[in-house]
C-alpha cells in the first residue's frame, strides 16, 4: 500500500508552485470545459430520457410504487462517493479516475482492476445505447412516415448490427475530432431532451383524471415499505444504474478550467440535478399510469419493457414523436459522451505504463485520446455483435450485470478516498466528514447492494430466467467479466513489471514535481 503525504497526496506529488494540485501531462487539452460544460457532459452521460424509459418499468416491478423511495436512497450513495470523488480529484486531477487513486491508495493491483471494471462498465453501456439508439432510430424513422413497417428493420439481425456500428463509428469520429466538437454536439442534444422531459411530467400532471389511478400519497417516499429486502435491494441496484455516469465530469478534470475545483463541484451538480429530474418524472409518471398490471399501468409487462413508447401517446398525444426524437438524442448524447470515460482511463493506464504504451498516445491537433477512443469504439462494438448474434437475453442480463460493476468500482474508489487520506482526517471536522465517514458511508452502501446482488443474481430466477448449470445468467457474465480482468491484470503484470512494482507512479510523481 502506497504511504502518502498528511494533504493526502502520494509522496513526491506535492502542491505546485502556485498551490494548486499537481497536474499530470498527458497531452490533453487544458482548460476547455467549464462548470456548465462539466454538468451538462454528466447529464449527457447518464441519459436520463434513455434510462428512465428501461428503468422505470422494472423498478417498479421491484419496488411498487415506492420508486421515489428507491431513487432517494439510490441517491443517497451516489452523493456521499461524488463527495469522495471531490475531495480525490481536488488532491490529484487525474483523467484516470478509479485507477489512478485505487493505485496510489491500495496499490497497483488493485488500482488495474479498479480500472478494468470502469472500462468494462462503459463498454458494456455503449454497446447497450447503440442498440436501443438503433431501436428509436426506426422507430422514429416510422413515425414521420407513416411506415410503420421501417420500425420492424429494427428486429432483422444484419440491419441491426450495421445500423448499430455506424452509430458507434459515427460517436467515436465526433470523439476524435476533440473536445470543442464533442460539447457542441452535446449543448443541443441536452438541452433537447431536458426540455422534453420535463414536458412530459408536466403534461402528465395535466392529463390525469378524477381520481387519478394512483392518487399521491407520501408513503412512496417510505423506503421501509419495500415488501422484501431482496426485492428493495434489487430496485436499488437498478436505481444506482440510473445515477451512473457523473464520474466523467471527474474524467475530465485534466481538461477543465480549474481542475481541483470545478469537475468535484460539476458532479455533485449533476447528481442532485438528475434527483429532482428523476423524482418530478416518477411521481407525473406513477399518477399518470398507476402500477396495475393492465392497461397502461406500470406493472403491466408490455408497458415496463419501454415505458415512454408506450405512455408518449396518452400522455402528449400530436407531440409524442417529440419523446422519440428525445429517446435517440438521449442515447446519442450519451453515446457520444461515455466514450469519454473508457478513452481517458486507457489513457491513464497507458501513461502509468500498466497497460501498453500506444494507449497513452494523444493526437496532437485535436488534443484527444484517438488510439484508445478507436479501440473503445472496437470493443463496444464487438461486444454488441457478439450478445446480439447469441440472444437477446445474454445482452439484458450483461446490463443487469453492470449494476454489480458500477458498485464495485465506485465503492472501491470511495474506500480508496478514506485510506489516500487517512493522514488527515482527523485534522478538521470538513476532512473527517468528507474524506472519511461520507465515502466510507456510500462505500459500504454500494458494498452492501453488490454482495446482495450478487448472491441473488446466483439464482436462476434471476435477470431473464437463464442459467447456466443451475447458476442464474447474471451471476455466470459477472464471474466471466471478473475472472476475465484477473486473467489479463496477471498477464500485463508479466509484461509489464515496472507497473505493478510501484516504479512508474512514482517516476511520474516526480515528473509532476519538476512541472
Amino acid at each position: 500500500m502506497s504511504e502518502n503525504t498528511d494533504n493526502g497526496r502520494p509522496p513526491g506529488a506535492a502542491a505546485a508552485s502556485d498551490g494548486s494540485a499537481p497536474r499530470a501531462s498527458k497531452g490533453l487539452a487544458k482548460g476547455r470545459l467549464g462548470l456548465l460544460a462539466s454538468v451538462v457532459l454528466g447529464i449527457s452521460t447518464i441519459a436520463p430520457v434513455y434510462t428512465l424509459t428501461g428503468a422505470l418499468g422494472p423498478t417498479v416491478r421491484e419496488v411498487g410504487a415506492h420508486l421515489p423511495a428507491v431513487f432517494i436512497v439510490g441517491f443517497l450513495p451516489m452523493l456521499l462517493v461524488a463527495l469522495g470523488y471531490r475531495e480525490l480529484n481536488a488532491a490529484e486531477p487525474d483523467s484516470g479516475t478509479s485507477f489512478t487513486w485505487s493505485a496510489r491508495a491500495f496499490g497497483p493491483m488493485i488500482g488495474w482492476i479498479g480500472g478494468w471494471g470502469l472500462v468494462v462498465a462503459t463498454t458494456i453501456v455503449l454497446s447497450n445505447l447503440a442498440g436501443v439508439a438503433v431501436d428509436f432510430f426506426y422507430l422514429f424513422l416510422a413515425q414521420i412516415t407513416g411506415d410503420q413497417s421501417l420500425a420492424a428493420l429494427a428486429d432483422n439481425l444484419l440491419i441491426n448490427i450495421i445500423t448499430c456500428c455506424v452509430f458507434i463509428a459515427l460517436a467515436v469520429w465526433i470523439c476524435c475530432r476533440g473536445m470543442g466538437t464533442t460539447m457542441t454536439v452535446q449543448y443541443g442534444l441536452v438541452a433537447l431532451q431536458l426540455l422534453v422531459l420535463i414536458g412530459f411530467a408536466f403534461a402528465a400532471f395535466g392529463e390525469t383524471t378524477a381520481p387519478p389511478p394512483l392518487a399521491f400519497d407520501l408513503a412512496w417516499f417510505n423506503p421501509f415499505g419495500v415488501e422484501s429486502f431482496s426485492a428493495f435491494a434489487a430496485g436499488l441496484s437498478l436505481s444506482i444504474f440510473i445515477f451512473w455516469g457523473w464520474d466523467v465530469c471527474l474524467t475530465v478534470s485534466e481538461e477543465s478550467i480549474g481542475s481541483d475545483e470545478v469537475p468535484g463541484k460539476a458532479a455533485t451538480w449533476t447528481v442532485l440535478l438528475i434527483l429532482c429530474l428523476y423524482l418530478l418524472t416518477a411521481i407525473a409518471t406513477l399518477q399518470f399510469a398507476g402500477i396495475s398490471d393492465v392497461g397502461l399501468g406500470l406493472g403491466n409487462p408490455r408497458i415496463q419493457e419501454n415505458v415512454f413508447a408506450h405512455l408518449a401517446g396518452p400522455v402528449m398525444g400530436p407531440l409524442a414523436i417529440l419523446m422519440s426524437i428525445a429517446v435517440l438524442a438521449s442515447t446519442a448524447a450519451s453515446l457520444q459522451s461515455t466514450f469519454v470515460s473508457p478513452a481517458r482511463t486507457l489513457l491513464a493506464m497507458g501513461y502509468y505504463g500498466a497497460v501498453p504504451k500506444r494507449f497513452a498516445k494523444v493526437c496532437p491537433r485535436s488534443q484527444t485520446p484517438r488510439y484508445a477512443t478507436i479501440c473503445a469504439g472496437i470493443a463496444a462494438a464487438l461486444f454488441y455483435v457478439t450478445m446480439r448474434t447469441l440472444s437477446e437475453n445474454v445482452l439484458a442480463d450483461t446490463i443487469t450485470a453492470l449494476g454489480m460493476m458500477i458498485c464495485f468500482y465506485y465503492s472501491l474508489t470511495a474506500f480508496a478516498c478514506v485510506w489516500y487520506f487517512r493522514r488527515s482526517l482527523f485534522s478538521s471536522l470538513r476532512h473527517f466528514l468528507m474524506r472519511g465517514i461520507c465515502p466510507l458511508l456510500g462505500g459500504a452502501i454500494l458494498s452492501v447492494i453488490f454482495v446482495r446482488t450478487a448472491i441473488d443474481s446466483a439464482s436462476p430466477d434471476f435477470g431473464s430466467g437463464s442459467h447456466v448449470g443451475g447458476l442464474g445468467l447474471v451471476f455466470v457474465i459477472a464471474a466471466i467479466i471478473s475472472l476475465l480482468g484477473i486473467c489479463l491484470m496477471l498477464l500485463s503484470r508479466l509484461r509489464l513489471p515496472a507497473f505493478f512494482l510501484g516504479a512508474t507512479l512514482q517516476q511520474q510523481a516526480k515528473l509532476q514535481l519538476q512541472e
